[in-house]
């Protein structure tokens, strides 16, 4: 029972027509909401890995778009007219994408997530809409934390041009442009924020991020004489402090987490430890707190401050 309360609804979306209801759920409904057509068979292991696929992104539509199935062994009548129209229904499957009683766009053969949901979002701007911004925001994130950043910043422009004042659009867009070296690009971004959204903690993050960045690339540029300094002055807190800074802004997290850890581990207590394991907070946050960098770093302070 339990199971059955709380199992998410996993129902598929997708309506079953056939030539005697084509005209009226697909052509007739699409006058009013865009209608998705998968032209399927039963026998084409294609259209098993398609459809779930196709599904997942219609379902996060919320209603948005329509999605409807043509058995194309079950319906050679229409098909046939289909073909006479010039759509090519000759392989499955093939998804026909219908706005205002016409076909508007159409896709072939198997095609990963991103590209269906492309594909949707385009179908949805056509008809004056967009991906609500819950599923943007994951999509956008997603993108993000797989280094797809030109999507990503895509992804982050939709939702704030749906809601300019989305906390969570801001900070990723900043975060894009500092993963992609585009300081200006972030700085732009960070003089854009509205001013009522400015205390929000995930804007302090990607602010806070953006300037530890650029505390890191003025470091880095210094690298090599701060390396020559510390062989000099091995056991100096401060120069190994430095260095982290530079290894940080030049993306080398684990070094610049280890050089800190180092600090602390020699004397936790001490105003050096105390400043050090500051500085590693900093590159948490800025890093994000489910970065891999962020996680291991974090297990290892913990056992340095509670051992």
């Amino acid at each position: 029972m339990t199971d059955t309360l709380f199992s998410p609804d996993r129902t598929s979306p997708a309506q079953e027509v056939d030539q005697s209801s084509f005209m009226k759920l697909v052509v007739e409904a699409s006058k009013t909401v865009p209608v998705l057509v998968e032209f399927w068979s039963p026998s084409s292991a294609t259209c098993q890995q398609l459809t779930p696929i196709l599904e997942k992104t219609v379902r996060a539509t919320e209603g948005r778009v329509k999605l409807t199935r043509l058995d194309v062994t079950a319906n050679r009548t229409l098909i046939a007219q289909l073909l006479q129209m010039g759509l090519p229904l000759q392989a499955t499957p093939t998804v026909v994408a219908f706005w205002q009683g016409q076909v508007r766009d159409l896709f072939q053969g198997v095609q990963p997530e991103n590209k269906i949901r492309s594909f949707i979002e385009q179908l949805l701007k056509d008809s004056g809409q967009a991906m609500p911004v819950a599923e943007q925001l994951k999509n956008a994130d997603s993108a993000l934390h797989a280094g797809e950043l030109a999507e990503a910043i895509n992804l982050y422009a939709g939702v704030l041009e749906s809601e300019p004042e989305n906390a969570a659009g801001w900070a990723g867009l900043i975060r894009c442009m500092i993963a992609m070296d585009d300081i200006e690009g972030a700085e732009e971004a960070a003089s854009q924020i509205p001013e009522g959204i400015n205390n929000d903690p995930l804007i302090v993050s990607a602010l806070s991020s953006l300037k530890l960045y650029q505390e890191g690339r003025e470091h880095a540029e210094k690298i090599d004489d701060i390396r020559q300094k510390l062989d000099q002055s091995p056991h100096d807190a401060e120069l190994k402090t430095e260095l982290a800074k530079a290894l940080n802004g030049t993306g080398q997290r684990e070094d610049a987490a280890e050089l800190l850890l180092g600090i602390i581990a020699e004397d936790k207590d001490s105003t050096t430890g105390q400043t050090a394991k500051a500085e590693l907070l900093k590159f948490f946050e800025a890093w994000g707190m489910t970065d891999p960098a962020t996680l291991a770093a974090r297990r290892k302070l913990s056992s340095l401050l509670f051992s």
